[in-house]
Parts: structure tokens; sequence; C-alpha cells
């Protein structure tokens, strides 16, 4: 008997060996490649953040990427703890105003999310690092200018 699986080497004919080549078909298929979603943190170069193959192999590509998250994680910070609208300013521009800077910081929040669902280390690290700096610059007393008035920021603190 052929125990070999097809990988050649074994005797001869009539063996009871498996081939492991696919049948002979008059069809063609097209496999797409599959891709591989983590489900915990890895720590690699070769992953999807946010895109379809981005940032893919290429490491100078996954460094943009993670300049990318940091810089939106960052912005995220700065919508939070700056002041658009000046006081005494019409209502209703004000709150316009105010909604679209909502929905600003509510977005650019959520792509931040769906970039740390990649699962990558450092898209994980890079992401805190923007949200720490950006707070470190226009929210904490390091960089506080005093205030003529005890009016918050233009968006209240983001919650839960």
């Amino acid at each position: 008997m052929d125990h070999d699986m097809g990988g050649g080497g074994g005797g001869g004919g009539g063996g009871m060996g498996m081939s492991m080549a696919p049948p002979p078909s008059t069809t063609t298929m097209t496999m797409k490649p599959r891709h591989f979603m983590h489900m915990t943190f890895f720590w690699g170069t070769k992953s999807e953040i946010l895109f379809d193959q981005w940032p893919g192999e290429s490491r100078g590509m996954y460094a943009l990427a993670l300049l990318f998250v940091f810089v939106v994680a960052f912005l995220v910070e700065w919508l939070s703890h700056t002041r658009f609208i000046k006081p005494g300013s019409n209502k209703m521009i004000a709150g316009l105003v105010q909604t679209v800077l909502h929905l600003l910081r509510v977005g650019l929040a959520y792509l931040v999310m769906l970039a740390l669902m990649s699962f990558n280390g450092g898209v994980f690290l890079i992401a805190a690092l923007g949200h720490a700096l950006g707070f470190f610059f226009f929210a904490s007393r390091a960089f506080a200018k005093p205030h003529n008035d005890n009016a918050y920021d233009d968006l209240p603190p983001m919650s839960c």
C-alpha cells in the first residue's frame, strides 16, 4: 500500500494512496486571497487599518498609517478643548457651529475607534499617545490660557 498521500516517492501503480491534486474540471474558479483579521492584540507591520489592503506589507505605509491615527486622535482633543465661538455671538449661528464641531469630533473619534479595531498594538499605542499629547497641549494646565469669563469650551467633554 502507498501511504504517501500523494507526496511522490512511492512505487508505481495499483496503490491505494490518496492524491492531493484537485480533480480535473472544465470550469475554473478564481480564488481571492482570504484576509485574516486578528481578534487579539498583535505586534507587526503587516496589517489592515481602516481600508482594505492598507497599509499592507510596506513599513513606510505602516508608518504613514500610524501618523494618520496619531493626527486624528490629536484633532479629537483639539476639537474638544478649543473655543471657536466668541461669547455674545448669534445663538443660532453658535448652535450650528457647535453642531458641526460635534459632528467632526464624533466622526474623528469613531475613525480612531475603527483603526483600533485592527487590534494592532502599534495603532493602540499611537492612538493613546495622540489623545494624551492633545490633552496635554489643549486641556492641561501646562499651557492654560486664562479665560476672562468662566465659560466652558464650545463642546462639552465626551462621555461614554
